[in-house]
C-alpha cells in the first residue's frame, strides 16, 4: 500500500474529507470492512443542517447508510447508499429517521454481510416507545450492494432500551452485539440504569442468543469500540454527555465475557480530557501490518452535521499490555 496522509487538523478544527468526485465524505459513526483487497468505509449519511429535535435536525437521515471504497485509505470512491431510507410513510425506513452507529461483519457460513445498527423510526428522535430504541438488522450478499432490511428487535428483553451499539467478530467466527442498555422510562429519573452489555449473536448473525454479560465496570458508558491484540481484548468507551465531548475510558479483559478491568483514559496529552474533542466510533486493522490499528473517532459538528470531522489516530500497544493514543493533526500510514 502506498503512503496515506491522514489529516485531522487542529484540536478544535472541523476538517472535511473528500471523495474522488470532490464531494464531502458523509459516513457518520460507521466503520471499515476490508474485502478482497479493498477497504469499505460506511456510515449514516447526515443532513446539511444543525441539530434540532422533532426530526428537523441534521442528526437524522433522509438518505440512509452510505459507503465508500479505497485501496490506500486515502482516495475514497463513492459507492452509493447501501441501506436506503424510504419515501413510503408506512415503511419502517421512512425518513427522517436514524441508522445510528451501523456496523457490518461477514458470515463465512452464510456468505452474507450482516449490518446491525441502533434503529430509530421517523422522525428520528430517541425515545422510550417501540421503534425509538431498537437494534435493527439488514443483510446483503455483497459488501457494497443494497442491503435487505429484516426489521428491529431488542436483545435480552423488551425492557432494555437500545442506545449506542457496535459489533465484534472474534477469531473463532462468533459475533457479538455490544450496546448501551438502558432501563427506566426517563433520561434522568431515579430508576434509570445504563450500562454496557455484550450479547452473543446467533450462528447466522441475524438474531440474539441468550448468552450475554453486563459489564459492571462500564456503567454509564457508551460508544464502545473493540479490538483484540495478542492476549487481550480492549474496549474504548465514552461517557454519556449527549453531543458534548467527554473523557474516554478503556477496559481490558482476557475473555470477552470478562472480567473487565478499568484501565483509565487512553488519550495521552489530552489536557482538556475531551478525547481530543471527539468521540470514538470504531477500531480497524491496517492490512499487512501486524501492529497497526486505527482508532476512528468523530468530531460532531452540531452547527452543520454534513461537516463533522473524522479523526483517525494510531493505537500504540505498550509492553505492559496497556494501550495509548496521541493526537496527531497530520500523520502517515
Amino acid at each position: 500500500m502506498e503512503t496515506a496522509i491522514i489529516k485531522n487538523g487542529e484540536l478544535t478544527e472541523f476538517i472535511d474529507w473528500y471523495d474522488t468526485d470532490g464531494n464531502v465524505i458523509n459516513v457518520s459513526d460507521g466503520g471499515i470492512i476490508f474485502v478482497d483487497g479493498v477497504y469499505h468505509w460506511y456510515g449514516m449519511a447526515l443532513r446539511n443542517l444543525p441539530f434540532d429535535g422533532a426530526g428537523k435536525g441534521g442528526q437524522t437521515t433522509v438518505s440512509g447508510v452510505a459507503m465508500y471504497a479505497s485501496q490506500d485509505l486515502q482516495n475514497w470512491k463513492y459507492e452509493g447508499i447501501i441501506l436506503p431510507c424510504s419515501d413510503d410513510s408506512r415503511s419502517q425506513l421512512y425518513g427522517p429517521m436514524r441508522f445510528e452507529r451501523p456496523k457490518i461483519i461477514y458470515n463465512e457460513n452464510t456468505k452474507q454481510f450482516v449490518l446491525w445498527c441502533h434503529y430509530i423510526k421517523y422522525p428520528g428522535d430517541h425515545g422510550f416507545t417501540e421503534g425509538t430504541a431498537e437494534a435493527g438488522v439488514a443483510v446483503c450478499d455483497t459488501v457494497n450492494g443494497t442491503y435487505k432490511w429484516l426489521g428491529f428487535t431488542r436483545p435480552i428483553d423488551d425492557k432494555g432500551y437500545v442506545r449506542d451499539c457496535t459489533l465484534y467478530k472474534d477469531d473463532d467466527g462468533c459475533a457479538y452485539f455490544i450496546y448501551d442498555r438502558q432501563t427506566g422510562d426517563s433520561w434522568d429519573g431515579d430508576d434509570v440504569d445504563r450500562c454496557l452489555y455484550i450479547v452473543k449473536l446467533s450462528d447466522d448473525y441475524m438474531s440474539f442468543t441468550d448468552e450475554y454479560v453486563r459489564i459492571e465496570e462500564a456503567y454509564w458508558r457508551e460508544a464502545a469500540a473493540l479490538v483484540k491484540y495478542k492476549d487481550y481484548y480492549y474496549m474504548i468507551t465514552s461517557d454519556l454527555t449527549s453531543w458534548d465531548f467527554n473523557q474516554a475510558k478503556y477496559y481490558r479483559a482476557s475473555n470477552l465475557f470478562g472480567p473487565w478491568k478499568d484501565m483509565g483514559d487512553p488519550c495521552i496529552g489530552d489536557n482538556e480530557h475531551l478525547t481530543f474533542h471527539s468521540q470514538g466510533t470504531y477500531i480497524f486493522k491496517v492490512e499487512g501490518r501486524s501492529d497497526m490499528y486505527i482508532f476512528m473517532a468523530e468530531r460532531h459538528n452540531t452547527s452543520n452535521f454534513l461537516h463533522c470531522s473524522y479523526i483517525w489516530l494510531p493505537i500504540v500497544f505498550n509492553a505492559d499490555n496497556t494501550l495509548s493514543i496521541r493526537y496527531e493533526k497530520e500523520w502517515e500510514i
